[in-house]
């Protein structure tokens, strides 16, 4: 991506959806974005080992492991300091279950979900460096 606008380059779309990843890889990839994908969260777990930093689009109702056992393991981790959190999940997020993952959640999108919102909320989160958590 040669757009000097954008500090976070590198996206990451993990969802179990197989063409929620398909669509939302080729929108990101046609905006000028490296994806990387995982249908899973131990899979983004693995990507994040390999040193993934940037936006992570995070379902929250996956197998394997879900996207807020994700997060609450991206924190012990250490992962949360250098990437921005997308929740884009069909479940609403509310609850004692959830007050431990907030705070590293940057935005949080509801499927079914447009497209435009979506992109709108990627490219205004890239436009700013990511914001170290201090808790």
């Amino acid at each position: 991506m040669n757009d000097d606008r954008y500090y976070q380059k590198n996206i990451m779309v993990v969802d179990d959806d197989p063409d929620i990843v398909f669509s939302l890889q080729e929108l990101f990839e046609r905006e000028g974005f490296q994806v990387t994908t995982a249908d899973n969260g131990r899979s983004c777990l693995i990507e994040l080992e390999k040193g993934f930093q940037g936006i992570i689009i995070l379902d929250l109702m996956m197998p394997i492991m879900d996207g807020a056992e994700t997060i609450k393991k991206m924190k012990i981790d250490g992962f949360t300091d250098e990437n921005t959190i997308i929740v884009l999940t069909a479940k609403r997020i509310q609850g004692e279950e959830f007050n431990e993952i907030y705070p590293y959640i940057a935005d949080y999108i509801t499927k079914p979900f447009d497209i435009n919102i979506l992109l709108q909320t990627v490219k205004k989160i890239a436009q700013k460096p990511p914001v170290k958590k201090r808790y």
